[in-house]
């Protein structure tokens, strides 16, 4: 057993030794591009995630939610209740149910110029773009104009996108980029969205 406990403690030292390594090689200090895509659940859940974690250091946010809006949300409820908390919402709700693609691009205008506000606001220290990728995959929305915006956003800036599908130019100019894969989905059993867990 103490054999075993010292070869765990060499394992351990030499691991930290690493990561110490790589915490010293990380001096750069700026705002990044977070990009969370992918057909697995859990983009916006992440997104909303640095939202409270940004609160709690006592930052000022912004949120802007694409295609979603026609329904009430928990995060929408919740994160209202901050004063520190800008929040605008397309309001139109999935293409789908709207069908009237020039609806929506007038509402995708509209709500990207909210954006832009946040985005060229240095007061504000994370901004959450919640599906913002469908709207640039629908092309109701210039990817050449959203990569000159953040481009010129405040340099301590963070600024996390969501939405499947993310146009492999965001993904180019992307700081941290994870894509979320579905195993399994509770909606594929027939189950509906639950209050708490997709609403």
């Amino acid at each position: 057993m103490k054999e075993e406990t010292q070869r765990h403690r060499r394992r351990m030292q030499r691991h930290k030794a690493v990561v110490d390594a790589a915490i010293a090689r990380a001096t750069v200090d700026r705002g990044i591009v977070v990009v969370l895509t992918g057909n697995g659940k859990g983009k916006s859940s992440s997104g909303f995630g640095m939202v409270a974690r940004a609160l709690g250091h006592g930052f000022q946010v912004g949120i802007v939610q694409f295609i979603k809006g026609s329904f009430s949300t928990g995060e929408e409820t919740f994160f209202r209740r901050f004063p520190e908390v800008q929040y605008h919402v397309m309001g139109t709700g999935f293409t789908w149910e709207t069908q009237d693609k020039v609806q929506d691009i007038a509402a995708a205008e509209m709500t990207w110029r909210q954006a832009e506000a946040l985005l060229n606001d240095a007061k504000i220290a994370l901004v959450l773009l919640d599906e913002l990728n469908i709207i640039l995959k629908l092309g109701y929305l210039p990817i050449e104009r959203v990569l000159e915006t953040l481009a010129k956003r405040p340099p301590q800036q963070h600024v996390v996108i969501t939405g499947r599908a993310a146009p492999q130019a965001l993904i180019e100019v992307a700081d941290t980029v994870t894509e979320m894969n579905v195993v399994k989905h509770a909606f594929q059993a027939g189950i509906k969205a639950q209050k708490g867990i997709e609403l």
